[in-house]
């Protein structure tokens, strides 16, 4: 099952993202869960970074849940929430992807 993950940053805690961001992406790397699409929030011009968006495959929310409170990102404090949804994919115009 596809599940999207939104969460927000706190105010003021771009510093401390940019100073863990290594240990963010060792995180996703080694987690079993499969992270399709993943990247930060940005303003509107995109230059600040102001939270984190997730496209992943897990079979439950508990997993999913479980997944972002072991994030760094979330046990440094960086993220004030965390939004969970399940997400039925009904177009993807990548190439090869499967529909």
């Amino acid at each position: 099952m596809h599940w999207i993950i939104y969460a927000v940053d706190k105010p003021g805690m771009l510093p401390t993202r940019t100073a863990n961001v290594d240990k963010h992406r060792q995180y996703l790397a080694a987690h079993p869960i499969r992270t399709l699409v993943s990247g930060p929030l940005t303003d509107d011009v995109g230059t600040n970074m102001t939270g984190s968006f997730f496209l992943v495959e897990a079979d439950s929310r508990a997993e999913v849940e479980a997944f972002s409170r072991h994030d760094p990102f979330w046990s440094l404090g960086i993220w004030e929430s965390v939004h969970i949804h399940a997400f039925y994919k009904r177009v993807d115009d990548r190439a090869g992807a499967p529909q």
